[in-house]
């Protein structure tokens, strides 16, 4: 008889896992948010992102108005699309607006990373929550790109946490899913259209042309750190070999490597001759040593090596349940 208590013990430690990296997520997103992106005038997309415009020309919190924006769209969503966002999501928008109010109550929207000099040039009512922070040596020279790529790090790490908890980002992503549903466009051009017209708002609302530059560069490594969270360190290779002599290669693939693949017949298109296709992946040690092995047993192979984004099954990961 199976031990249906160990199986239940198995997901509630993965739920709670799950719950765990949504929370951690939910509060760096807040930080990144109130004390990176908001003090600089930046916004790298999403409900926050406009919300960070709306605080700055007409004072209120941003996490209120993200919430009245995120709430309408998910019952919009939920409307037209189905229920296909899940407990987690509504959790984590949740999560995310108590973790931004508290922050932006206890901690206002003065910047972490500041130099001293962002805000001469600055009109009053766009600087009206940056204080004058001399330099006085330390590590690092406080400035716009600094605070831009580690805004970027952690919006990359949080949003991936979320990620790797099961939900998604909601916000402004709901719009991109209805307009996909009644248009011919891909999702993934969608969510750049949305996003890339909230950060644009800036240049119009502020006139400062660096501002949605710098809110692309948060995007762009925000989209970085998310695969890396989400997919790990990418180090597996896969390796296509075509020979007619299969026989060494094999043995050096399952006797000195301790690996497996898989054979296939093929024939070469040019002269019809019977060929052998071994399709075989590896980490990226392995792959160096059978690729500089190959030299030796197998010198007229034709070789193709890509970088596998994802294995899964026996000797990788395990298959998702």
């Amino acid at each position: 008889m199976p031990n249906n208590n160990l199986g239940k013990k198995s997901v509630f430690q993965r739920e709670l896992i799950a719950y765990f990296l949504l929370t951690v997520g939910s509060l760096l997103f807040a930080v990144g948010d109130v004390m990176f992106v908001n003090p600089y005038l930046m916004a790298p997309g999403g409900t926050y992102g406009l919300s960070n415009v709306f605080n700055t020309l007409w004072p209120w919190k941003i996490s209120l108005y993200a919430i009245c924006m995120d709430i309408p769209l998910l019952i919009i969503g939920t409307w037209i699309l189905g229920p296909k966002f899940g407990v987690k999501t509504i959790v984590s928008t949740a999560l995310i607006f108590v973790f931004t109010f508290i922050l932006e109550s206890w901690w206002g929207y003065n910047p972490v990373i500041h130099g001293g000099d962002i805000v001469a040039d600055a009109e009053p009512s766009f600087a009206k929550s940056m204080v004058e922070i001399p330099h006085h040596g330390g590590w690092f020279h406080p400035d716009y790109f600094l605070n831009t790529v580690v805004a970027g790090l952690i919006y990359g790490l949080a949003i991936g946490l979320i990620f790797r908890s099961g939900a998604t980002s909601g916000g402004s992503d709901i719009i991109s899913m209805i307009l996909h549903k009644y248009t011919k466009i891909s999702l993934g051009t969608l969510v750049m259209i949305v996003d890339g017209i909230i950060t644009l708002s800036t240049l119009v609302a502020f006139g400062d042309i660096r501002l949605p530059i710098y809110s692309v560069i948060v995007i762009f490594i925000e989209g970085k750190v998310i695969d890396l969270v989400v997919d790990g360190i990418k180090s597996d290779k896969t390796m296509f070999i075509v020979t007619d002599r299969p026989e060494p290669i094999r043995d050096y693939i399952v006797n000195v490597l301790d690996r497996s693949g898989t054979c296939i017949t093929g024939s070469g298109l040019y002269q019809g001759c019977e060929r052998k296709l071994i399709y075989v992946s590896l980490n990226r040690t392995n792959m160096i040593k059978l690729r500089a092995e190959l030299h030796n047993i197998a010198p007229n192979a034709f070789v193709n090596i890509i970088e596998s984004s994802e294995i899964l099954g026996e000797g990788f990961r395990a298959l998702p349940e």
